[in-house]
């Protein structure tokens, strides 16, 4: 028998070795990390940056004395958002931007103790808010004063006591501030320097259990913006006001059955518990401060402009005054009415208004605004141009 014919292209293939298969598999080498081996990369690594911190320093201090050469203030809150700002930009985590900015802001404020021990005036004691936004816009390095009114924060910046003061102007819910308004009407050589934009959280704290609780101790406005809150969950309390946040908290430390209404570092350092967190009535609650000084901000090209005016007491003065801001193309951002300190029984009161307008001084826009404007009112004064700036989380 004969065997079959084998296809040409079939004789002419040889049998092939599969040496993936007959290669043995490599043993992987590349070991797991170690807790030794990455505490000691973070060794390294923190060598590296204290010697950048410090050679950082260095800069700083000599920038300052080119500042004092010059006759420049030290501390400038555009070039501090500017530093700031470009850290979150180059920050790609994971480390989260609020602690970017804290870490920045800390360091900026040693560098600039190096130079100059900065005071700083607010109103106390320490960890009510206007303390937290003295220590957000200045850092803990800075020399913070506590003050017991509005008005003695104004003292200590008049009297050169200080460099700088912080002070509440206006709150998203309750609108201005009274104290600080009459005080620019009194000092209005008191400039403002810039601004810190604070979103407020407030907690209800104390020792006693909740149910326990027969006095809310707080500042006058924090009681205001928590009032729906305490009639819905607190009705039995008495609400008691107090000269601030901090000071509630010292009283509900001391007192049997006592709350405070207060922030959440406050319960904190008061050994308080936080029986509720976030009680205002408002989401968006958000208050503004003035950094007052003696001298006014450098322009920035992202600036705000607040001014006084007093307009004559009779019909179409403030909407003659405004329309003049409108044709020249500038923004309003805040408008408040006060009454005339001055106003007597036997007349109608008459009204200054704060103003804030978007710009600098020295834009030519606003100067030729102003210019206008002036001529519509009995007195102008121009409080202070500062950069605008974000709203911080406390």
């Amino acid at each position: 028998m004969s065997r079959p014919a084998v296809p040409e292209f079939a004789m002419s293939r040889k049998p092939t070795l599969d040496r993936r298969a007959a290669t043995p598999a490599k043993a992987d080498t590349k070991r797991a990390p170690t807790l030794a081996g990455l505490r000691a990369d973070i060794d390294r690594i923190d060598k590296e940056l204290v010697d950048l911190l410090n050679r950082r320093a260095q800069i700083a201090a000599a920038i300052g004395q080119i500042k004092e050469a010059e006759g420049i203030e030290v501390w400038s809150q555009a070039r501090e958002e500017e530093v700031i700002t470009r850290a979150l930009a180059l920050s790609q985590g994971p480390l989260p931007p609020e602690t970017v900015r804290l870490i920045f802001r800390e360091l900026m404020s040693g560098s600039r103790a190096i130079q100059r021990t900065l005071r700083v005036a607010s109103l106390g004691p320490k960890y009510s808010y206007s303390h937290m936004a003295a220590v957000v816009r200045f850092g803990k390095s800075a020399e913070h004063v506590p003050v017991g009114s509005i008005a003695a924060v104004f003292e200590e910046v008049n009297r050169g006591h200080v460099q700088f003061g912080l002070v509440p102007l206006e709150n998203s819910i309750d609108g201005r501030v009274t104290d600080t308004l009459e005080m620019f009407i009194r000092l209005p050589n008191i400039k403002i320097r810039g601004e810190v934009r604070l979103r407020i959280h407030h907690c209800l704290m104390a020792k006693c259990a909740w149910g326990q609780v027969q006095r809310v101790y707080s500042k006058a406005q924090a009681l205001s913006q928590c009032r729906h809150w305490l009639g819905k969950n607190l009705p039995q309390a008495r609400p008691v006001e107090v000269i601030s946040t901090a000071a509630a908290a010292e009283h509900a430390a001391r007192e049997e059955f006592a709350s405070a209404i207060a922030s959440r570092p406050a319960a904190d350092a008061y050994g308080l518990k936080v029986l509720a967190a976030n009680i205002e009535d408002q989401a968006h609650n958000v208050t503004r401060f003035a950094v007052i000084s003696e001298q006014s901000e450098r322009r920035t090209g992202k600036d705000k402009t607040t001014l006084l005016m007093r307009l004559p007491n009779q019909a179409g003065s403030l909407v003659k005054a405004l329309a003049l801001f409108e044709k020249g193309g500038l923004n309003l951002t805040f408008i408040e009415s006060f009454p005339v300190p001055d106003a007597t029984p036997d007349r109608d009161p008459s009204y200054l208004f704060f103003v804030d307008v978007e710009g600098h001084i020295e834009d030519e826009s606003v100067k030729k605004v102003l210019d206008a404007v002036r001529k519509k009112c009995e007195r102008l004064d121009v409080l202070g141009s500062y950069p605008r700036s974000d709203c911080i989380e406390n």
